[in-house]
C-alpha cells in the first residue's frame, strides 16, 4: 500500500566506468543490437570499454617486459670477467645474473661475489 510519504527508489548513480563510455560506442552497440534497450546497450559498451582498456594495459605490460629483456646482459662475458678476477685477486668468483654489466661497476662489487 503506497502512501504520500513513500518515495520512488532512486536510480543507481552512474559509476566512473559508465560515465567514461563514449556515446559513440553506446550508439554503435545500439545500432548493432537493435533488440537491446538503451541500458543494455550502455552495459555492453561498458564491458567492451573495459575489455579494450585491459588489452591496452596488457600490451603496455608486454612492451615493458620486452624492453626489460632487451637490456644489456653479460651474454657469455661473465666467464672472462670471472677469469680476470681470478687472475688479479687470486680467487674464483661466480658472477650473478643481477651483477651490473658495466665493467667498472662490476669490478667494484667483486668483494660481494
Amino acid at each position: 500500500m503506497a502512501t504520500d510519504t513513500e518515495t520512488e527508489p532512486e536510480a543507481p548513480a552512474e559509476t566512473n566506468s559508465e560515465s567514461a563510455v563514449e556515446d559513440e560506442l553506446v550508439e554503435s552497440v545500439a545500432n548493432q543490437v537493435p533488440d537491446a534497450s538503451a541500458e543494455e546497450a550502455a552495459a555492453i559498451a561498458v564491458a567492451i570499454g573495459a575489455h579494450l582498456a585491459d588489452r591496452e594495459r596488457a600490451a603496455t605490460a608486454a612492451a615493458a617486459a620486452a624492453a626489460a629483456r632487451s637490456e644489456e646482459s653479460w651474454g657469455g662475458k661473465e666467464w672472462s670477467f670471472s677469469e680476470r678476477v681470478r687472475a688479479t685477486q687470486q680467487r674464483h668468483v661466480r658472477v650473478p645474473e643481477e651483477t651490473p654489466t658495466d665493467p667498472w661497476t662490476a669490478a667494484g662489487r667483486t668483494d660481494r661475489m
